[in-house]
Order: C-alpha cells, then sequence, then structure tokens
C-alpha cells in the first residue's frame, strides 16, 4: 500500500473495524466506540484521503478502499475482523467481504447501495448538480467523493448470496438509501437480520441510543 491508514483503537477482545462513509473520517463512530468497546477491540481507520490518511497515488475507488483494508489488517496481524460500515464503508465491508469471505467474522452494513441507483432520485440529482458546479470550480477532492457517489458501487444481488456471516443490515427510517433497496440488500444476503432506525442518513450519530440498541441486539449485549 502507498500510504499508511490512520486509525484509532479502544477496547479489546475480538476485532471490530469500523468504516466511516464519503466525506467522513473515523471520529463519525464517536457514540459507538464506547458502547463497542466493552466487548470487542474497536479499531475505526480513516479511509484514503479521508480525515488524517493522505489521498497517495492509487485509485480513488471503493474497490481500492478494500484493498487497502486488507493490507491494514495485514498490517496489525488480523487474520478476521468483525466490520462495521456506514453509507461508503458498507459498500467497502460488502466488496472486501466479497473478496475474502473468510477474513469476515460478521458485517453490519448501515445506509450502504449496492448501486448508485439505489439512492432516493432527488438526492442522485443534487449529486449531479454539485458534480457539475465542483467541476466548474476545480475542486479535485470534492469531485472524486462525489463521483464515487455517482458512480460505485457496483454490485449485483445475486453476489450477495456468497456472504455467509451473520449480518445486520440497518438504515434511517427516513434514509436516503430507498427503503426497497436497503430490503433487497438484506434478502439477498442469507439470514440477514434487517432493521430500520428512527432518523435519517446518519442515525448512528443522530439517534445514537437507538442505534446502539440494534447494534446490542445484533451482538449479544
Amino acid at each position: 500500500m502507498d500510504i499508511e491508514l490512520h486509525y484509532t483503537q479502544r477496547g479489546s477482545g475480538e476485532p471490530l473495524v469500523l468504516l466511516h462513509g464519503n466525506g467522513e473520517d473515523s471520529t463519525y463512530f464517536e457514540h459507538q466506540v464506547g458502547f463497542l468497546a466493552k466487548r470487542f477491540r474497536v479499531i475505526a481507520p480513516d479511509t484514503r484521503g479521508h480525515g488524517k490518511t493522505p489521498r497517495g497515488a492509487a485509485p480513488f475507488t471503493l474497490e481500492q478502499f478494500a484493498c487497502d483494508l486488507r493490507e491494514f489488517l495485514d498490517g496489525l496481524d488480523i487474520g478476521a475482523a468483525h466490520l462495521l460500515g456506514f453509507s461508503d464503508g458498507a459498500n467497502i465491508a460488502m466488496l472486501f467481504a466479497l473478496a475474502h469471505p473468510g477474513r469476515v467474522k460478521s458485517l453490519v452494513l448501515n445506509g450502504g447501495n449496492l448501486f448508485p441507483e439505489g439512492l432516493e432520485p432527488d438526492v442522485r440529482a443534487e449529486d449531479a448538480r454539485a458534480f457539475a458546479e465542483t467541476q466548474a470550480a476545480g475542486d479535485t477532492r470534492a469531485l472524486e467523493l462525489l463521483r464515487l457517489m455517482m458512480d460505485e458501487p457496483h454490485i449485483r444481488p445475486e453476489q450477495l448470496a456468497g456472504i455467509r456471516v451473520p449480518t445486520l443490515v440497518v438504515a434511517g427510517t427516513h434514509d436516503m438509501i430507498l427503503e426497497e433497496h436497503t430490503r433487497l440488500i438484506a434478502a439477498s444476503i442469507p439470514g440477514a437480520r434487517l432493521a430500520f432506525v428512527e432518523g435519517d442518513h446518519f442515525v448512528a450519530a443522530g439517534n445514537p441510543d437507538a442505534f446502539n440498541r440494534a447494534l446490542g441486539g445484533f451482538y449479544g449485549f
């Protein structure tokens, strides 16, 4: 890997990696870390080009971020981990689980999508307008972030049948991800549990108590 991912960690036990969303950093999970650290060794990295992690020269794609995660775990001598991903972090978690099924113990997929059409139409329209404005302004970093939302990921529902670990699919009741798309993800993963928590796309930050209760129910504490 051409960069090193900045990360924080807390707690002990089996490793649980928190994967933040587009344009954020690991501090997004500030309301989850202490709760989860009661049981897990919670590891929260900043994705390539986010937070305190440099951009590097490699492609700025979700596939690359999944490759970065593999090398990150290798560097920590972690063979397999629990993954909790939000938004693009959920998409990275799915890509990683499909590519490296033996390295995933469980999945929590919060606000993920299989393809861009999984987003609400008005959100996609706003992203397109923002992209045009940002392109005119020449803001390269913002363009890369917007392109991720507009063009990625590309996961077929039938691929998810290969995920064979305990999985929780969770979204906000007023999420920017279409409800039917969230239900499609859950229905496509064998044995996956589905939960909707009151709130918008950023429900882990906006309604952390309810979100953490959903996590506790899934993890059994």
